[in-house]
């Protein structure tokens, strides 16, 4: 790919408004391209207060049209994964015949939302009108399945990327970035049309531990029975049956898999929607997930570890490469799980570093989401 198409910078002093725009001014002239289409930009939580100064520097002095984004904890620069005191990351993309249109909508908009033509109206997009749609939503103020299952109600099979902000966890606050804009609450969506289309590698690199089972009661984000008996029993069961080590590896990395195709003859890895654990009680038998589970639907234990995740990510690299080769590459945005990087990998910028090797060198931004 040639590097004339897009950049990817990362900044971490404090902030100062001349060095900052000094800093916006190096990047853009870094960028070997008559204009920027879109800005991408993720922001730590220490340069909270400052954010609606950095968003109008990167407009102003990066000449920066449309720029969108998120906070998080931990960002994504070219092949570095940054995970400690990360600060800015800001990626410039020249892209060439695309057509983009943003969004911001909040939980007032779910609410009142009452089918597809809801969305088709407020967005002027219609399904099949686009190529793809990136979003950064906040998950403490938006019922982000609720409004995800809606989008797609209006806009399946066009694929809707990006990831959940990240921030304060103490005060379970976030920001999402509209041009000059800070919201705390809702989710940025921008339509990508044009000549411009997004392609996807989604690598979720957990092993199914134990068998599939029924989920037969469930009730918002709880399970309360899987094949008819006590869900948390069916866990305690699933995680003694595992050698000892592979219990060790188990601890802190245990998810549930929902099975996205009901009429598949057999289940594989891939074939499950990766949800977190959120807790269980042996008392009352119940375990929380960070999903909405639906009685009657199968599921299986995941756990993740590092030799999965990497095998896993390897093989859709292997195969989003086969599948782009002859395809120009603008530029690329990794959402990575914060329950990946060196806390998995044992070191950092594993995902970066394989994306750069496989499908680059590119300009790569991103971000650790919720």
């Amino acid at each position: 790919m040639s590097q004339q198409f897009a950049v990817a910078a990362h900044w971490n002093e404090a902030f100062e408004e001349g060095a900052f725009q000094l800093w916006a001014e190096k990047v853009r002239a870094s960028l070997q391209a008559p204009k920027v289409t879109l800005g991408l930009l993720f922001v730590t939580p220490k340069y909270f207060e400052h954010a609606k100064q950095i968003l109008e520097v990167v407009r102003v002095h990066a000449r920066v049209p449309l720029l969108i984004g998120c906070s998080s904890h931990a960002l994504v620069a070219g092949a570095d994964e940054i995970e400690q005191n990360a600060g800015i990351t800001l990626g410039l993309y020249h892209l060439p015949g695309a057509e983009l249109k943003p969004f911001h909508f909040k939980q007032e908009h779910v609410d009142e939302a009452n089918g597809p033509a809801y969305w088709h109206h407020e967005t002027g997009v219609d399904a099949g009108g686009n190529n793809g749609w990136l979003a950064f939503a906040d998950p403490f103020n938006l019922d982000c399945d609720t409004w995800l299952r809606m989008w797609n109600e209006a806009y399946a099979p066009t694929a809707v990327l990006g990831g959940l902000a990240s921030g304060n966890f103490n005060t379970q606050q976030t920001q999402l970035y509209l041009n000059d804009e800070v919201f705390d609450e809702g989710v940025i969506v921008v339509s990508v049309g044009g000549e411009v289309k997004l392609e996807s590698v989604i690598s979720q690199g957990c092993t199914p531990i134990g068998e599939t089972w029924t989920i037969t009661k469930a009730e918002q984000n709880f399970i309360f029975e899987i094949g008819n008996r006590p869900a948390y029993t069916v866990l305690a069961e699933t995680f003694a049956k595992l050698p000892p080590d592979e219990q060790k590896k188990a601890q802190g990395n245990l998810f549930i898999g929902l099975v996205v195709n009901e009429y598949l003859e057999e289940f594989r890895r891939g074939d499950f929607l990766i949800r977190n654990l959120i807790g269980a009680d042996p008392n009352t038998g119940v375990i929380a997930v960070g999903a909405l589970p639906r009685t009657g639907q199968t599921m299986q234990f995941q756990r993740r570890d590092a030799a999965a995740a990497n095998e896993d990510m390897m093989a859709l690299l292997n195969r989003a490469h086969e599948q782009m080769k002859e395809t120009t590459i603008y530029g690329g945005v990794l959402c990575c799980c914060n329950g990946r990087g060196s806390h998995l990998f044992g070191y950092p910028s594993h995902d970066a570093g394989m994306i750069q090797r496989r499908l680059g060198p590119m300009a790569l931004t991103g971000f650790f989401c919720n």
